[in-house]
């Protein structure tokens, strides 16, 4: 529905409302828009409309000079995913081939989900920038390209700058999940008016995972993901079930047909249903995953710091959710390096064991029995939406569902998905000139790019290790502290796999150096930033134990057999700060180590000068045909 005097209506939920005026006599407000627009908002008010601006006139925010620098190819990046005729998809059968094409047709929709969840004005302006560039304009051209690869108008790059594409835009406190003109102290304020209200159930709808908060007078109220975006869902869903009916894998087609169930319905034991069947796929030729991820909602991490909200909540049972960003994975598993992750498995349970204060929680790996942990290898053809967002760097690997999804609860297991084509990016003289810029020259035999896939490894199944329940109550440390403790956790193990033979002794040594090196960051990062506030944190604990050492130019050296002793000193004591479910406990944790001092500032001038790379962009040339074939 468009009025003029450019502006719309976005139509959310609205019972329709007939027109009772049957005379032709022009009403007192036709032409005054003010009054037009007052009886609109009033209207919204009654019926969930939210009335925002057209944002017909976007004005682009970076000069040529800047967009210039930051689409150049040394600075704009590009990892590129399977191609037409790729061996990978040309050996499928013809049946997975074809389940392909509908897969990436679903991620495709997925992405426009992606984008109006991170900024309502997400679309608008793309659809903008798409008309500047059919009619020449090259600085919308250039705009487009960095649009497209961090997926939105705003996005910090690797040196913690955010960038802007559209001018007076920032990015909104909120992100898409909230109204943009809502704030965290009127947020609270109506969750405490809601409650004092006896509104429990409305309250906590809009703290759960899967929603869209809009206003609803002085109120504010949830809209579930399947109601809000129900169109797109259900073409998802639509996909889906073509994928299932030629893909030659029963346990895949099964999935899928959970999946699209699970777009189709607003029932959290649905999207269980089907997040409990996918952990289980193991010998599947394909992989497609909605990822689910929960980092970006800093209007529910921050209600810890709020102790009235916090009791409040407590005393009526709620529990505070992020609200989960959605991605999409689509790709054909890698058998043979498959095989390879698999190897780890066995040693889950002894990892389990190893866990510090083990006997105070329940893990979701049991020392002792089944682990119900699968993990593949993957080409990707696509990364979409949250999972695809080149924001300074892209995800290498992800183990899902996390502790707060609803499968874990009925019995399910998790999922680690490593991603090839990201880990494969790099080239040999790129690492050469890292090691030349930072590293001691007597270490560089150490350094080993695949190193860095190992510690992944570690690293992904250390998520499915320690506590599990009332980590939300570390509020925006939540994040920061999962994430490094997940990094000490594949550190505090290399004894003992090498040990079991998992790792020979030189890959120990390789694994050790090649994190050292890579924890170093080109800018101090922001605390929203958590897989980087982590990085800070440990180089900092490093260096206090002497595991490293920064001289006088910016060159690193490893001890390495003082760097396992303090990761599991770290490890102890991230595990110990989760366990007090105490966000005061979690903030001066990661202040104390969260430093950045001269040693990572020699460092990162030595980074900087041999690297230009602001961000990287995604190219996906099978998966673009494939999504194109009827």
């Amino acid at each position: 529905m468009e009025i003029q005097n450019n502006f719309k209506i976005n139509k959310i939920n609205a019972n329709p409302i007939q027109n009772t005026n049957k005379t032709n006599k022009p009403s007192e407000t036709e032409n005054n828009p003010e009054k037009v627009m007052a009886g609109l908002d009033s209207l919204a008010s009654i019926n969930r409309i939210a009335v925002t601006p057209k944002k017909e006139d976007f004005a682009l925010n970076l000069s040529t000079e800047e967009l210039k620098k930051r689409t150049d190819k040394d600075v704009l990046v590009t990892t590129e995913m399977l191609k037409p005729g790729a061996p990978e998809y040309e050996k499928l059968d013809a049946g997975d081939k074809e389940a392909l094409k509908h897969l990436v047709k679903a991620g495709k929709i997925l992405e426009n989900i992606h984008l109006k969840l991170d900024n309502e004005n997400n679309i608008p302006f793309k659809n903008f920038l798409e008309d500047k560039v059919s009619k020449g304009d090259k600085d919308a051209e250039m705009t487009l390209k960095l649009f497209n690869a961090q997926k939105g108008m705003n996005a910090i790059d690797t040196e913690s700058n955010m960038v802007v594409l559209a001018k007076g835009m920032p990015e909104p406190e909120g992100k898409g999940f909230y109204p943009q003109d809502l704030g965290k102290e009127e947020f609270h304020n109506i969750l405490i008016n809601m409650l004092n209200n006896g509104e429990k159930e409305e309250v906590a709808q809009i703290l759960n995972q899967r929603s869209v908060v809009v206003r609803n007078g002085d109120k504010l109220e949830a809209l579930d993901y399947t109601e809000i975006y129900k169109e797109d869902f259900q073409a998802m869903a639509d996909e889906l079930e073509k994928a299932a009916k030629t893909s030659t894998n029963q346990d895949f087609n099964e999935y899928m047909k959970l999946q699209a169930q699970a777009l189709r319905v607003s029932d959290p034991m649905a999207d269980a249903l089907a997040d409990k069947k996918w952990a289980t796929l193991q010998d599947t030729p394909l992989e497609f995953t909605i990822t689910r991820e929960s980092y970006d909602d800093t209007f529910s991490t921050s209600i810890s710091e709020n102790p009235k909200l916090s009791k409040m909540l407590e005393d009526a049972g709620i529990r505070v959710y992020a609200k989960d960003s959605l991605g999409c994975r689509v790709g054909i598993v890698n058998k043979e390096s498959t095989d390879d992750l698999l190897k780890i498995k066995k040693f889950l349970p002894k990892m389990a064991a190893m866990m510090p204060y083990n006997d105070q929680y329940e893990q979701n790996i049991k020392p002792e029995g089944d682990s119900k942990q699968t993990m593949v290898d993957v080409d990707l053809l696509m990364l979409a939406g949250d999972c695809g967002a080149y924001r300074g760097g892209v995800t290498l690997a992800e183990n899902l569902p996390n502790d707060d999804k609803m499968s874990l609860a009925i019995g399910g297991g998790r999922r680690n998905v490593y991603h090839r084509q990201i880990r494969l990016g790099t080239t040999p003289e790129k690492v050469q000139q890292k090691l030349d810029a930072v590293l001691d020259p007597e270490q560089h035999k150490y350094y080993n790019q695949e190193a860095d896939h190992w510690f992944t490894i570690g690293h992904e199944n250390t998520h499915s290790l320690g506590p599990t329940q009332g980590r939300e109550k570390l509020g925006k440390y939540e994040a920061i502290i999962e994430e490094h403790k997940a990094d000490m956790g594949s550190i505090s193990f290399l004894d003992m796999l090498t040990k079991e033979g998992m790792y020979t002794p030189e890959q120990r040594e390789q694994i050790i150096v090649s994190y050292a090196v890579d924890n170093f960051l080109k800018a101090k990062p922001e605390l929203t930033q958590a897989h980087r506030v982590r990085s800070v944190m440990q180089t900092q604990f490093m260096i206090k134990e002497g595991a490293i050492e920064v001289n006088d130019k910016g060159k690193i050296h490893v001890n390495i057999d003082k760097v396992v002793p303090a990761a599991q000193k770290m490890l102890s004591e991230a595990v110990r700060v989760q366990l007090s479910r105490d966000v005061n406990e979690a903030e001066k944790y990661v202040n104390e180590y969260f430093v950045w001092d001269e040693n990572c500032e020699k460092v990162a001038e030595n980074l900087k000068a041999i690297s230009k790379k602001l961000n990287g962009s995604i190219e996906t040339p099978l998966a673009d045909k494939l999504a194109n074939e009827e």
